[in-house]
């Protein structure tokens, strides 16, 4: 079977629901993940995800603040929320996919962005970005299956994980060691969480690390399609398990550019199981 999974920061989900069913009806995902929904489960447009086929839905939201859905053409099996860093606020979703056989393992994350000083001492938010990152490379170590193990094997991560690592994952990065997101402290932590489950970077399975890869715009370019400042925050990762069942991946920079855009576009991989 084809499984198609798509992740997108969508900065306020009912602001944006027209662009979220119009993307939809575009590429037609099995699976999307949302972050920064921005929205009480109570208010969640459920809906919308209802009437295009995403029956199977796992939100967890808060006003006007973080977020995370996950929604699904596929059923679930099991359906988990966490909560890090000893907060309660709506950044880890985890479902098990049932595809038959060893379920997929799904995490939805929205790391923290980390405030503008990259300096734990003098920045709280920066602080808790680390400790964020810190905490899910143990979480995943944890879970890593034995040799003797087959099930929990097939895992994806996906979300705003709010980290550009690789060189050209920003427009400049000398200009970007000392801006949050491109820090040396952040790529380590990075490198940290990659390790914990030896995961894939799946996108850079198809444009080479010496290539540049955007998923991320900031609203305060005027023209951004011009200047190009971009950044690739939005990841997708597959553990080694699944590495003969990726298969594409597509990043649509074009949606930038709607009405009532994000500031982050969609990241979408296809796997064959």
């Amino acid at each position: 079977m084809s499984l198609s999974i798509a992740t997108w920061n969508i900065n306020s989900v009912r602001l944006r629901i027209a662009n979220v069913e119009r993307y939809l009806r575009l590429r037609k995902p099995d699976v999307l993940c949302l972050q920064e929904t921005k929205c009480p489960d109570e208010a969640f447009p459920h809906a919308a995800f209802e009437a295009l086929g995403y029956r199977h839905r796992l939100v967890k939201g808060m006003k006007s603040y973080n977020g995370v859905a996950i929604l699904s053409k596929v059923p679930f099996k099991a359906t988990d929320i966490h909560h890090r860093c000893g907060k309660e606020d709506c950044r880890h979703v985890e479902a098990a996919l049932d595809v038959g056989g060893d379920p997929i393992l799904l995490d939805n994350l929205y790391i923290p962005a980390g405030g503008d000083i990259p300096d734990p001492d003098l920045n709280g938010k920066f602080a808790h970005k680390l400790d964020f990152y810190r905490e899910m490379a143990q979480w995943f170590a944890d879970r890593k299956p034995g040799p003797r193990i087959r099930k929990g094997r097939r895992r994806i991560a996906v979300g705003d994980l709010n980290v550009a690592p690789l060189e050209h994952d920003v427009w400049s990065h000398k200009q970007l060691l000392t801006v949050v997101s491109h820090t040396p402290v952040e790529v380590e932590q990075f490198g940290r969480l990659q390790a914990s489950l030896d995961w894939i970077d799946v996108p850079r399975r198809f444009v080479p690390a010496d290539k540049k890869l955007y998923s991320w715009w900031s609203y305060r370019n005027h023209d951004w399609r011009v200047s190009n400042r971009g950044r690739r925050l939005d990841h997708i990762l597959a553990t080694p398990a699944l590495a003969g069942a990726i298969a594409s991946h597509r990043i649509d920079i074009d949606l930038r550019d709607w009405d009532k855009a994000s500031d982050h576009v969609p990241v979408m991989a296809t796997f064959e199981l």
